[in-house]
């Protein structure tokens, strides 16, 4: 049984610089880091200290407001270094790999013959509860909860970001073991988001239910799969999961080992060694991205979404792409003049991009433009494929009115169903920071 989305809002978006379809294994990097800023609303209670040897898989810290939530060492090693900011926030935890990675046996589990508590309480014991993602608010799961349904997309619409499909061709027999781990988890469905014009091995999967999903971006989103299928309502829980996180539950119960591997696919002009790279959780960016052009922008995540890194620190949690792009310190000479740039993308038709649907287009971080009054346009709703009304929620979230933030659909949205605004809108407002904020308040406030 399958359902259709089909998504006519949104934005297709081509630019130059997707990673050819090689992939790579890269050697150990030097040190390994967890950063506890990676996981939204969680402080940190380490349980290591820096000069300990640990295992892969034994834990680094939880958090203090749930201890069933617990974050491991992707690697065995010693622990260099606790790297801490302004009043003693934990910023990194630095693992100094072995060689040879050694790892803690958490023991096999069949989750189709287990019962529903030993799988959740193994989930939430061996560090796994971390990759759990829990909606309304994109924070981490609590163990306490029993979602309505979970989530899971293997079809990422973002421009230039890696092929999940192409990723997961390796693990399928994990990635099966991991659903099946997660159908113990919900009294409802997992759900499964994949292409609806492909003819994907994850098609033939058991015990999920497929969304077959087209349209342009943000049509693979897992907001857009929960919008179409089974919105959120004041006081529900719904899980989602990353596509290749469900390979690593899986792996951990089919072998007992927690095997931090993650495939990283560079991506951007800036990129020359543009490729898929299998490497762990938290490694080093110099040790996979190879050689880049100078004056580059590194961002773990995609262009729409992700986070600004700095070239020597490390990939950050969730993130299956590194994009490399050009800074965009360059000026465009009179280029508030329509028509003048006509290699520019622009979805307002002021190039004659647009009567090249197919052409790939350069970018970099220029904003053309600095932020301004807020004005009706209409370019927001053009691209929002949810049914609400993204610029009176923005409005909404900027005042920190509650209820009217309840009334426009608060609970099913999160930062990176905004990244389309982020790109389109002339006012250059920073959507995601404030729909994040409005969700901070939301917690706050509400619960």
């Amino acid at each position: 049984m399958s359902k259709n989305v089909k998504v006519k809002r949104g934005l297709k978006l081509s630019f130059k610089g997707e990673a050819e379809k090689i992939l790579e294994k890269t050697p150990l990097s030097k040190t390994y880091a967890i950063k506890p800023p990676n996981f939204h609303s969680i402080v940190p209670k380490t349980t290591v200290k820096e000069g300990e040897k640990v295992l892969a898989g034994d834990e680094l810290f939880y958090s203090k407001y749930s201890e069933h939530t617990r974050f491991v060492s992707p690697v065995s090693g010693i622990v260099k270094e606790i790297v801490r900011g302004a009043k003693r926030k934990i910023l990194e935890i630095r693992i100094e790999a072995d060689k040879e990675i050694s790892y803690k046996d958490f023991g096999s589990l069949d989750p189709l013959k287990a019962s529903a508590e030993e799988v959740k309480s193994k989930v939430f014991s061996s560090g796994l509860g971390v990759f759990i993602k829990q909606r309304p608010y994109d924070i981490l799961a609590n163990a306490e909860d029993t979602p309505k349904s979970i989530y899971i997309s293997a079809f990422n619409t973002a421009p230039i970001v890696g092929d999940l499909e192409f990723i997961l061709k390796d693990k399928q027999a994990h990635f099966q073991t991991g659903i099946n781990v997660l159908t113990k988890l919900t009294e409802g469905q997992v759900y499964l988001g994949v292409e609806a014009n492909s003819n994907s091995y994850l098609k033939k999967l058991d015990h999920a239910e497929l969304i077959n999903v087209s349209g342009p971006h943000p049509a693979g989103n897992v907001g857009t799969l929960i919008h179409e299928t089974e919105p959120i309502n004041q006081g529900e829980r719904v899980w989602t999961v990353g596509a290749e996180d469900v390979a690593i539950i899986g792996e951990l119960f089919s072998t007992g080992k927690y095997n931090a591997e993650r495939t990283v696919a560079v991506t951007g002009e800036s990129a020359k060694n543009r490729k898929y790279y299998k490497t762990l959780i938290g490694a080093e960016i110099q040790s996979f991205v190879g050689e880049v052009e100078a004056n580059s922008r590194f961002i773990s995540g995609d262009v729409l979404t992700g986070e600004k890194v700095d070239a020597n620190n490390y990939i950050n949690f969730y993130d299956n792409e590194l994009s490399v792009i050009p800074e965009g310190d360059n000026y465009r000479m009179f280029g508030w003049l329509p028509f003048k740039d006509n290699h520019v993308h622009s979805m307002s038709k002021t190039s004659l991009s647009w009567l090249f649907p197919n052409k790939k287009y350069s970018v970099n971080t220029n904003l053309n433009g600095e932020e301004r009054a807020l004005v009706v346009t209409g370019e927001m709703e053009e691209v929002m494929p949810l049914d609400i009304y993204p610029m009176e929620l923005l409005k909404a979230c900027m005042v920190g009115d509650i209820e009217k933030m309840e009334n426009l659909g608060i609970y099913e949205v999160i930062p990176e169903d905004f990244a389309l605004v982020d790109y389109i809108n002339t006012s250059k407002i920073e959507a995601q920071e404030i729909i994040r904020n409005g969700l901070d308040l939301m917690i706050t406030e509400v619960g």
